[in-house]
């Protein structure tokens, strides 16, 4: 059985803007740490991090080049992972 795979070549400029983008949302989460927006602290936070997750699992794990199966399946992993955390987890709640 010798399956078919297609080689992609990314450059090293290419990784290192993803990497430069990378260190600037880390820079925002750094920065809005430092202000009060009450309840929109949190949700800022998770969307940085969502964006970083999503460069990182895109091009860093080569997921955009996969298959549309494979990526779904990863996604929905991971959505599940993180709802568990949440429930069982989260101070919020009690």
């Amino acid at each position: 059985m010798s399956e078919e795979h297609s080689t992609h070549v990314v450059s090293y400029k290419f990784n290192i803007l993803v990497w430069l983008d990378l260190l600037i949302f880390t820079l925002v989460t750094i920065e809005v740490a430092q202000f009060d927006l009450l309840a929109l602290t949190v949700v800022v936070a998770l969307i940085v991090a969502s964006i970083k997750t999503f460069l990182v699992g895109s091009y860093f794990m080569h997921l955009k080049f996969e298959n549309k199966f494979l990526q779904r399946t990863v996604l929905g992993v991971g959505l599940l992972f993180i709802a568990v955390l949440i429930v069982l987890f989260s101070d919020y709640l009690f």
